[in-house]
């Protein structure tokens, strides 16, 4: 079968209303102002680059609270206390900080402790208040965590990271101006970039893959793999492509699933000192010559999507050239070993997105792609 079936069931939700496109941030507090006018805002590991929306909202009477990198308990602790009083939540950066931001909006109304609401290491109780007010505006283009439900926290003690999920956590706004983006680091665009494909490539073909999400992915993955080169190499047009295709693959993963490489992703990023887009990025050539040898005909309608010939095979081969091309480290470099297989082998299986897989792997297969990354 080389798409999901006309008539399967699904359902799709997304953020309440998206704003695309150059220069929307101009736009930002008007949409801000629907919710009220004392805003928390939530900024990654550079504040600066939170100037330009801090500048539209001089009038507004605005807390910061910022993260240092991917979020952690004491992070969103902190900024539950920070909002306390604010009447909306704004969060511009990367994933980090739209996560921290959609957890704290979300733990800010409802009582008790993070821990009740987080998933694995906590309580997993479903949240009972309706959260402040979100808006998400994204200054990388890889995550699509702008129209995401869940907020990733990383608990460094348990070395897991886990989920605070549920539907009333899609933002209310998200605003999408690729011109934040044209600023980033060689490196980040890269990384993020190798995100944004591999969250359309794997929502298109895991297990919970249905024609909303498929057309999507259809339309964003050969618009993600001519501009994520060019976009490396500084080329203000194809940021805003990769943009889209970010927007595009948050829609998709939202509502289909994910797979292998963010199955490993979760378990590496909690163990582990390393960014998620980088580790997405080393995973995704080999996931995907995994994943081919068992289901050719859907690889081989993505690696004609991507430029790369009729075959999964040669859609490995083409996401591995682009890898190397890109300068993404191996996973070694982060401090993972042989040894460490065993564990990170464990605990991928359980992930809720190496269960979305187009194919059960086998620990071998999973050992040897680890071994390639």
């Amino acid at each position: 079968m080389n798409g999901s079936p006309a008539n399967a069931a699904f359902e799709f939700a997304t953020a309440t209303r998206i704003i695309f496109g150059e220069g929307k941030l101009a736009e930002a507090p008007a949409a801000i102002e629907g919710f009220g006018r004392k805003v928390l805002v939530v900024t990654g590991r550079t504040p600066t680059r939170a100037a330009p929306l801090l500048k539209l909202l001089k009038k507004f009477d605005c807390a910061a609270h910022s993260i240092p990198g991917e979020p952690t308990l004491s992070d969103i602790t902190g900024g539950v206390r920070a909002a306390n009083g604010r009447e909306v939540v704004v969060a511009i950066g990367g994933g980090s900080a739209i996560d921290a931001g959609k957890a704290i909006a979300a733990l800010a109304t409802n009582p008790g402790e993070p821990l009740d609401y987080l998933e694995v290491i906590g309580r997993g109780q479903p949240l009972t208040e309706t959260p402040l007010p979100f808006i998400a505006i994204p200054t990388t283009a890889g995550t699509g965590a702008e129209v995401t439900r869940n907020a990733v926290i990383t608990c460094r003690d348990q070395r897991v990271k886990v989920s605070l999920r549920h539907p009333c956590m899609l933002p209310a706004v998200a605003i999408v101006d690729p011109a934040l983006t044209h600023d980033l680091p060689p490196a980040i665009t890269a990384a993020t970039g190798m995100d944004a494909l591999t969250q359309l490539i794997e929502p298109f073909t895991c297990r919970r893959a249905n024609p909303l999400t498929d057309a999507l992915c259809r339309e964003a993955i050969p618009r993600a793999a001519r501009a994520l080169p060019r976009a490396f190499a500084g080329d203000p047009a194809a940021r805003t492509d990769m943009a889209y295709a970010s927007l595009c693959g948050g829609l998709a993963l939202a509502n289909a699933g994910l797979g292998a490489v963010h199955g490993f992703a979760a378990p590496i990023g909690g163990m582990f000192l390393a960014p998620h887009g980088a580790v997405c990025a080393a995973l995704l050539p080999q996931v995907f010559a995994a994943n081919a040898k068992h289901k050719p005909d859907r690889f081989a309608e993505v690696s004609k999507m991507l430029g790369a010939g009729p075959t999964g095979e040669s859609g490995a081969i083409w996401l591995g050239n682009l890898r190397r091309n890109l300068n993404i480290p191996s996973i070694s470099t982060y401090g993972i070993t042989e040894e460490d297989f065993p564990e990170i082998i464990l605990k991928a299986n359980e992930a809720s997105s190496m269960k979305a897989n187009p194919v059960e792997l086998s620990d071998v297969e999973l050992a040897e792609i680890l071994r390639q990354s």
